[in-house]
């Protein structure tokens, strides 16, 4: 892709799955399910019935929860289940800590585009400490809409005031890419945290 290094005015990342594992996948509800010794199949299947409501912030975690587990009787509480939840949250190799390094170095503004549901997402940040990274988050339990959506990255580009050829967006997922890369926005799919490293490095520039 031919882009403009000198143009670039922000960056944009995603969080699950390039700096911290997927805060609520199906492997974490698998892992659930046999731990606590649920039917993984019902719950999901409940899941995916309410998933896109609960990342826009539509209903609370609570709410979620006496959907999709606590609709019958537990052995274990909410609160358990909850930490639990919380601790499927874990930083992945390398990228974090070196990306708020890399930030201190910058005079590049660092905004997050992600979807997630407001307790999560309020727990991601306060734990990894995102605000040393992020100015901002663009986040689908704050928008109201969530990715694919391309109104998600409308929304941070007029918030912004950059055009889609002065942005750089990160994200582990293909699809989600493609959504922005259709918009004109200077996209790459983070695989491993060289390729990502070397990117952001060609942009740092002192403050």
């Amino acid at each position: 892709m031919e882009w403009d290094v000198s143009k670039i005015k922000v960056v944009f990342f995603d969080i699950g799955g390039v700096l911290l594992t997927n805060g609520w996948g199906h492997e974490s509800r698998q892992k659930a399910a046999k731990v606590f010794g649920f039917d993984y199949e019902e719950m999901n299947t409940l899941h995916n019935l309410i998933y896109n409501v609960f990342e826009i912030g539509s209903i609370s975690l609570d709410e979620y929860l006496d959907t999709t587990v606590f609709h019958r009787p537990r052995d274990f509480t909410k609160t358990e289940f909850k930490n639990f939840m919380y601790a499927q949250s874990v930083e992945l190799p390398e990228m974090l800590s070196w990306l708020k390094s890399w930030k201190r170095q910058t005079h590049l503004p660092v905004f997050a585009i992600n979807n997630e549901s407001q307790e999560l997402n309020d727990y991601r940040i306060e734990t990894f400490q995102l605000h040393k990274i992020f100015d901002g988050f663009f986040s689908s339990c704050y928008l109201g809409f969530r990715k694919p959506n391309p109104r998600i990255f409308h929304a941070a580009l007029q918030i912004t005031r950059v055009a889609p050829s002065e942005c750089v967006y990160f994200d582990d997922r293909p699809l989600l890419i493609n959504v922005a890369k259709n918009l004109g926005m200077n996209s790459f799919q983070h695989i491993v945290f060289e390729d990502t490293k070397r990117i952001l490095e060609n942009l740092k520039t002192p403050q």
